[in-house]
């Protein structure tokens, strides 16, 4: 069965104006755990005391791929006391798309997380799927560059349809690798740009993502809508109920 988290970035302007009571919405409306991007200036230890407080789990952080590699002692000591081990790698920008070097980078950074308890993951968009090294996709390319020891999948499902690819067959390709899947979904404009919209209101096969999820092993799936067209905590909320009725309907999420 699925535990089901909320990645912060879906309300960050609401958490950056009230993160004490952002957080303890998020958990009224039956998230059980948080992925953090920022932490918004509070320490560890008031980070830890808010989410003991509303029975939230941190589940991981997007940490910045330059703060991973300049700073990234710091970053675990302080998620390992927040109780995160999970560090994963939120996007690169197209300066940093420089793939031999990110792979030897990412070893490195995976040493040395594994080293001091932690777990490095990385977390895709839809370019590592729609640019290649030689015949295979970026994404192929650099699980098999980076020992499975040293770096975890957290496969954005959304991102890999719109890139053309069928999300099933990649949760199944990564079982055993793969920890945490984000659930969302995404429609396409009449130009053929993304549109992030609330669970159930795109294109993207949610009851099939979860099932496929369940069987590998997954063990935790991860709400994020990027953009919202309507007010975010109102966005959760509305994919919250859709949870909800899946999970009536047997589906393996816990909620």
């Amino acid at each position: 069965m699925l535990k089901l988290g909320l990645q912060l970035y879906t309300v960050r302007e609401e958490m950056e104006k009230d993160f004490e009571g952002t957080l303890k919405k998020v958990a009224e409306l039956g998230y059980q755990g948080v992925e953090f991007h920022t932490f918004f200036g509070r320490s560890s230890a008031e980070v830890k005391k808010l989410l003991d407080e509303n029975g939230l789990v941190a589940i991981g952080t997007h940490t910045p791929y330059d703060r991973m590699q300049n700073a990234l002692d710091e970053e675990i000591a302080y998620n390992k006391e927040i109780g995160n081990s999970s560090l994963i790698v939120p996007y690169l920008g197209e300066e940093q798309r420089k793939w031999d070097e990110v792979f030897d980078n990412l070893k490195r950074i995976g040493e040395k997380c594994a080293a001091q308890g932690a777990t490095l993951l990385y977390h895709n968009h839809d370019f590592e799927f729609t640019e290649t090294r030689g015949e295979e996709t970026v994404f192929d390319a650099m699980y098999e560059a980076v020992p499975a020891d040293l770096l975890k999948v957290e496969l954005d499902t959304c991102w890999v349809y719109f890139a053309g690819y069928d999300p099933v067959e990649y949760i199944e390709k990564y079982a055993g690798r793969l920890p945490i899947v984000h659930w969302k979904d995404v429609k396409r404009k009449e130009d053929g740009t993304p549109q992030t919209v609330e669970l159930g209101a795109g294109e993207v096969n949610l009851e099939a993502v979860a099932e496929a999820a369940d069987q590998a092993g997954v063990e935790w799936i991860v709400v994020e809508q990027d953009f919202c067209e309507r007010p975010p905590l109102e966005s959760i909320a509305a994919s919250m109920e859709w949870i909800k009725s899946y999970a009536r309907n047997g589906g393996p999420v816990n909620v």
